[in-house]
């Protein structure tokens, strides 16, 4: 899985069966800075067509390269790819995820499964969010309302609520999460640094509330779900726009770090509010910004006002480290289009239908494992 920060590649070894998954082992690998920027380029719109192919191909490789860093070697393979353009606004939706899976299935010799999202947006839906089903496996707990809420480069939750004699599961991206702070971090640094390691630079800053609560007002947040977004609303041209607002107000780079940081976590207690029936009893932190101690914080202030006595915890709590999560969400969803089960729900994704996400790619045996199965 490589995800909207673009920082790199989370793989994931599990055990799967029908009615259970468990995490054997997990790696990452950080893009080299050349491909990260050319993977910048095609996200927000600026590589050709010609780049773009050539990048396909590239990535497939890349993510090849490093996949057989684990002790054991796998049955099936989940390629997500890297997502370059999604918009699901419109009467034309549409996704594109790149990395060509035929050299996956090449380097490993299993089938690989990949462009999962597709096959959901036909179906009527917004291709997102997928963990969904993940989730409901491994977080839902008898009798409460457990919220898990990914912090990649957009923010997303899933809602699973049986607390009530009527359960209920919803699940939709927030807004942003990292992307902007990565992108105010690289800028202000000049290039240098790409993270704001703990929110230690926000923890020293002041939001300035005028520009969160002008933000807020964004019509993406007053959206209902399903709903879905990414870089094309949160990513290069909102920071640009920001970034004005930031120098007209004379924000120090502190300032501007925790402006970012108080956005993210006012907008996912302010989508709580308004499209959950009620507040969490568990939140589950989860991606890379659960280990960003400043945005945590402030998560946890903000839904705290909704209800007091909710608990927060990570995924690492419950054994399974945040890095992990997204990668191990498509292995399950990997197992269900083998086997031939509908991966997406419907009432999450706004899809007429369940249906089976992902295309299988497979290398099959050279001449020479032929014949000696014979």
């Amino acid at each position: 899985m490589s995800g909207t920060s673009l920082d790199g590649v989370d793989y994931a070894l599990c055990d799967v069966s029908l009615d259970s998954i468990h995490l054997v082992e997990h790696w990452q690998v950080s893009f080299p800075k050349a491909l990260r920027d050319r993977l910048q380029r095609a996200a927000n719109g600026t590589a050709t067509s010609h780049e773009t192919g050539q990048l396909h191909h590239d990535l497939g490789r890349f993510y090849a390269r490093h996949s057989g860093k684990g002790n054991r070697h796998p049955q099936l393979a989940a390629l997500h790819g890297q997502t370059v353009f999604h918009r699901t606004v419109g009467s034309s939706p549409a996704t594109l995820q790149i990395g060509e899976p035929a050299y996956l299935a090449e380097a490993l010799r299993v089938p690989v499964i990949s462009n999962f999202r597709a096959a959901d947006i036909a179906a009527g839906g917004q291709g997102a969010p997928l963990a969904t089903l993940f989730h409901q496996r491994v977080f839902q707990q008898p009798g409460k309302h457990v919220c898990i809420n990914n912090l990649g480069g957009i923010s997303n939750v899933t809602s699973l609520d049986v607390s009530t004699a009527r359960p209920r599961i919803l699940s939709f991206d927030t807004g942003p999460a990292n992307m902007l702070l990565d992108l105010a971090m690289i800028d202000l640094s000049g290039g240098r640094t790409r993270l704001d390691f703990d929110g230690a630079c926000a923890a020293r800053g002041t939001p300035s509330e005028p520009l969160v609560r002008s933000w807020l007002q964004h019509q993406f947040f007053r959206r209902s779900p399903p709903k879905s977004t990414g870089r094309e609303e949160f990513g290069e041209v909102f920071y640009a726009n920001a970034r004005r607002e930031f120098r007209r107000r004379g924000l120090s780079k502190y300032d501007v770090l925790a402006t970012l940081t108080a956005l993210t976590a006012r907008s996912i207690a302010y989508n709580y509010q308004r499209h959950l029936r009620r507040p969490p009893d568990l939140l589950v932190l989860t991606g890379g910004g659960a280990r960003n101690i400043s945005l945590r914080q402030m998560i946890t202030w903000e839904v705290k006002k909704l209800n007091p006595r909710v608990e927060v915890k990570s995924t690492a709590d419950f054994g399974w480290p945040e890095e992990s999560i997204e990668a191990s969400a498509f292995a399950l969803l990997a197992y269900h289009r083998w086997n031939g089960i509908p991966g997406n729900l419907p009432e999450t994704t706004g899809a007429r239908r369940s249906v089976l996400l992902g295309q299988i790619a497979e290398a099959g045996p050279d001449k020479s494992e032929s014949q000696g199965k014979r």
